[in-house]
This record gives structure tokens, C-alpha cells and sequence, in this order.
């Protein structure tokens, strides 16, 4: 089932819808046209119970007004691109720099996550809602009309799955991601240290002081970055390690065993022993940046139902490309050519235990 209400409406007066899916096992998303935020998942507990587990606010105004991308669609490019500069086929691109020291960080001053998309709502057994935008050629910086259809579906496995299908006119560079924040406790349970995950991933991208990976590829063997077994999210995250001190917590590119795959396989689980409730992730993308919220802390802008914002109490788990690939030859390929379409589809699986 899909219904249809008026959040608000932006300074220019375009106008802000938000639509709920609701599948027949009871699992549920609302979604806004904005940004294709998502303001609320509902899943299920042990018990039968439903939880809100996502990050986020009552108000678009604080969606329009707050930093950290809460719920949104991330592009044309996720993540960083150091000193916001690229070179692709002979020409230098410099990009909006971001008070991220002076990175590109999540497409830049107005990126994906700031669009107005088309909607089409397509109901039924797996109610999906499509969402379209061109983002034109110079768009921040980037080069081509990137022609961009996400889309949203509650499967009959009690799946939250988002297909990203874009093309281009002229070769650009494209890295799109999710920044939906969850705690498997609920939104307003705490801090995340108890949720156990696992994650499919050998190795991981050490990064620089200003969050830039170095270019190294580092065996997660004998490191915090171990997720191989499925472990607390706080057991190692005040660890002694340079790269957990750098970023305040765990904010790094962790790579799959293998890379990306033709078709989503199951590449990690997040648990909570508490409620019983399970995420899997399925995904044919080649990385995951695992961010465990620690710059989660705006006080002007509390979540849903007054909860003060406080670092670690939600999480990300973004399936994407390696950050900064653009500048690193040997990372996996971002560039999306004329003849090429990028098609790639991440799943959070929802159960209980």
C-alpha cells in the first residue's frame, strides 16, 4: 500500500510530499520527494513489536536546514574527493569546496540529497515508489546529463531495496549512495556500542588527517576493522589505532572479499540481542563506509520527538565505490561512460531473532 501526503513546501515554494509503502508483512517507509530522504522504517522485534529505526527529523525545515545528510540520497558523487579537484580525459575539474577541508563531500553545495525527484508510485504485493532527476550537464561541477531513476522497494522478504539506474551524454564520474542512520533499538535508544556486525570485507582504506584515504589497501586481519566475525560495534571503537583517532570513531571504506558481484549477494549483518532485530545487507557494490555517527552533535536540530542529537547513537552502513577514486587509479572505477549504465542495488534485509 502507498499513500500520498503534504510535508511543506521549500523557500521557492516548490512543494514537499512525503509517501508511505507499506508492505502486507507490516514493514514500513516513509519517504519524501526531497531529496528521496527517508524519515521513518519501521521492522519488526522478537516480540511482533514495530520500532522506528532510522534517524531523522519532525520538521522539513530541519531536512533543509541541519547538516549530516540525514536519510538522503547521496550524489552525483558520495563520500570525498580530496582537495574537491579530479582530471578526466585530459581536463581538470575543480568542484564546490566544501568546508570538509576543502574536500568534495556528498556532490558538493546542493548535491542529490538537496533535489526535488519525480515520483512514480507503483503499488502492489511489493509497493515501490521511482524517483527520477537529470542532473545537468555542469551540475556542481560535474560534467553530462546524468539521467538518474532510484528506486525504493519493500519486498516480500521484508527488504528495503534501492536499485540506482543512471546514464550519461558525456563521460563523468558517479558514485551514488544511501545515508540512511540506524539503530536497531529504535532512533531514540541510545548509543550503537551493543548492536553486533559483521561484514564481509578483507580489507579497508586507512585515511589521511583531513579523511582522505592514503591509497593503501590494509588487511583488516589483527585490526579494529575486523568484521570478518561478527562483533559489538564499541568493542574496538576507542581502540589505540591512528585511523579510529583521526576520525573520532569508525568512519572508513571497508572492501568486499572479492569486490563488486553481477548480482547482490549478502555481504554483512547488524543485530541487536536486545530486541532480537536483524539487517541483513545485500549489495553488488565493491565497499561499504561503515560511519558510526560521531559528528552526530548539532544541537539546533534534535531528531524526531525531541531527541537530542549526541555522537554514536546512530550508524551507516553506505554501499558505494572507494572514496576518491577518481584520484586513485588503482581504487575501483567511478567513471561512467556514454555506451555504460550504472546499475547497482542495495538490500537491508529486516527479521528478528
Amino acid at each position: 500500500m502507498i499513500t500520498k501526503e503534504f510535508y511543506g513546501s521549500l523557500a521557492d515554494g516548490r512543494e514537499v510530499y512525503r509517501y508511505t509503502l507499506t508492505n502486507k508483512n507490516g514493514l514500513k517507509i516513509k519517504v519524501l520527494n526531497y531529496g528521496g530522504v527517508v524519515t521513518e522504517l519501521w521492522t519488526p522485534d522478537r516480540r511482533g513489536g514495530y520500532t522506528d529505526i532510522i534517524g531523522g527529523y519532525d520538521t522539513l525545515e530541519s531536512y533543509v536546514g541541519a547538516d549530516g545528510y540525514q536519510g538522503a540520497l547521496i550524489g552525483r558523487v558520495g563520500n570525498r574527493i580530496d582537495q574537491a579537484k579530479f582530471t578526466l580525459e585530459g581536463k581538470d575539474y575543480e568542484l564546490y569546496h566544501t568546508e570538509d577541508n576543502g574536500n568534495l563531500l556528498h556532490g558538493g553545495n546542493i548535491g542529490f540529497n538537496q533535489k526535488i525527484f519525480e515520483v512514480t508510485e507503483l503499488d502492489g504485493d511489493e509497493p515501490a515508489l521511482v524517483l527520477h532527476t537529470i542532473s545537468e550537464d555542469g551540475d556542481e561541477g560535474f560534467p553530462g546529463n546524468l539521467d538518474l531513476t532510484v528506486t525504493y522497494t519493500l519486498t516480500k522478504e521484508n527488504g528495503w531495496k534501492i536499485n540506482y539506474h543512471a546514464t550519461t551524454d558525456k563521460t563523468t564520474i558517479v558514485n551514488l549512495t544511501h545515508h540512511a542512520y540506524f539503530n536497531l533499538r529504535g532512533y531514540a535508544a541510545g548509543h550503537i556500542y551493543p548492536i553486533k556486525l559483521q561484514l564481509d570485507a578483507d580489507t579497508y582504506l586507512p585515511i589521511n588527517e583531513n579523511l582522505i584515504p592514503t591509497g593503501e589497501l590494509r588487511s583488516v586481519e589483527g585490526t579494529p576493522f575486523d568484521f570478518r566475525v561478527a562483533k559489538e560495534i564499541g568493542k574496538d571503537i576507542n581502540a589505540d589505532d591512528k585511523d579510529l583517532i583521526i576520525a573520532g570513531g569508525y568512519d572508513h571504506c571497508l572492501n568486499f572479499k572479492g569486490g563488486a558481484t553481477e548480482t547482490p549477494v549478502k555481504r554483512g549483518e547488524a543485530y541487536d540481542e536486545l530486541t532480537g532485530r536483524t539487517m541483513e545487507i545485500y549489495t553488488n557494490s565493491p565497499c561499504v563506509q561503515f560511519y558510526s555517527g560521531n559528528f552526530i552533535k548539532n544541537a539546533a536540530y534534535p531528531f524526531k520527538g525531541g531527541y537530542v542529537q549526541t555522537p554514536q547513537i546512530l550508524f551507516c552502513l553506505e554501499t558505494q565505490f572507494m572514496p576518491d577514486s577518481i584520484n586513485k587509479p588503482h581504487f575501483t572505477n567511478c567513471v561512467l561512460k556514454p555506451d555504460e549504465v550504472y546499475d547497482y542495488t542495495t538490500e537491508y534485509r529486516f527479521s528478528a531473532k
